[in-house]
């Protein structure tokens, strides 16, 4: 049985018995004294076939760094290609918040079709099973994107999603946690491609709320922006790139699905990073090769080179990307007077941040 020491980023993470974690886009609870990392089952999305997702699997730990698998908690529907947990269903992002005022768990997940929606589960248990609440949500009439579940101390939830490809919504959940209610604010708004804002993730740092959001290039890896509030609603101001002395010029080439506060180690927020192509490895020069073709589908004042156009047609966009070894990017943040940072590190140890 493998036993870990420390977190390296970028390397192979594996589960007690030396397999490869599959747990992607993922979230974090703490319960009694157990971690559990949940995420999207990637084993057979290599990019030739049509699976997307094979089902939601769960890991626990009771250190963070040695994980036990848990199973496939929310399994794929292989036999009715209409249900949203077909494998070829663009699942993604799953978030999970305990109800105090039900005692369940609620689980989204984000379904990245044609016209973006919301699947909504719930179990009495945190390792299933689950029951489908609600199927083909979405709030306001919009089409959903990558999004973020939070819940303050009073147990009121909030949801944070990027929505037709032209913003990020915040509002708050109902008393359930199974849908939205009251208003809500429309925020990062006017922006293009690569510049649109998905990969919501939020969290609360010093009694500030922040906003984690990464540019709209598929699995592309490219710059982060972290935005700052009062309040969890917002309004949001944003502040610049969180990632230090990166010469990636893509957030260490992953993008971040979840920033967890350990209840045990108040010291500790862990970003939990996606690396979704090891092998495509982002430069400053080809971020800004693709930067240049991508923004001028909207502006045409930019014109790219033949050589812009050719690192363009080499990259890994959604479709044809082999997932299934995917990598991630687990990082300590850091607070520098009030602007959270995430700087690089080969190799780094829980316990540091006690």
């Amino acid at each position: 049985m493998i036993e870990n020491k420390s977190i390296c980023p970028g390397r192979t993470m594996e589960d007690e018995n030396g397999k490869r974690i599959q747990a992607h886009g993922a979230g974090m609870i703490y319960d009694n004294g157990t971690y559990y990392w949940y995420g999207e089952n990637k084993e057979h999305t290599t990019g030739k076939t049509d699976i997307w997702t094979w089902g939601i699997r769960f890991y626990s730990s009771k250190d963070l760094v040695n994980w036990k698998d848990e199973g496939i908690v929310i399994p794929p529907d292989t036999e009715n290609k209409e249900s949203s947990l077909h494998p070829s269903k663009h699942v993604d992002r799953p978030h999970i918040l305990y109800n105090q005022k039900t005692g369940r768990y609620i689980c989204w997940l984000k379904l990245s079709e044609e016209e973006g929606y919301f699947l909504i589960l719930s179990s009495q248990n945190l390792l299933g099973p689950y029951r489908i609440e609600k199927d083909l949500y979405r709030p306001f009439g919009t089409s959903v994107g990558d999004f973020d579940l939070w819940q303050d101390e009073e147990g009121n939830g909030f949801l944070y999603f990027e929505h037709d490809h032209a913003g990020v919504i915040s509002t708050e959940l109902t008393e359930d946690f199974l849908e939205t209610q009251g208003e809500y604010l429309d925020m990062f708004t006017g922006l293009n491609p690569p510049y649109t804002r998905e990969g919501c993730t939020h969290f609360v740092y010093n009694g500030k709320h922040y906003l984690l959001t990464s540019g709209m290039i598929g699995y592309i890896p490219n710059p982060s922006e972290i935005a700052v509030s009062d309040s969890p609603l917002g309004p949001y101001t944003v502040l610049g790139d969180p990632h230090v002395d990166d010469e990636s010029s893509a957030s260490f080439n992953s993008q971040i699905s979840c920033v967890f506060h350990d209840p045990a180690r108040p010291g500790l927020y862990l970003v939990m990073a996606d690396r979704w192509v090891p092998e495509y490895v982002m430069t400053k020069k080809r971020y800004e090769q693709l930067e240049r073709v991508i923004s001028s589908q909207s502006n045409p004042e930019i014109h790219p080179s033949e050589e812009d156009y050719k690192t363009a047609m080499d990259a890994p966009f959604l479709g044809n990307a082999n997932t299934s070894v995917a990598e991630y990017v687990w990082l300590p943040l850091n607070l520098k007077g009030e602007y959270p940072v995430i700087e690089w590190k080969d190799e780094w140890k829980i316990e540091d941040y006690e």
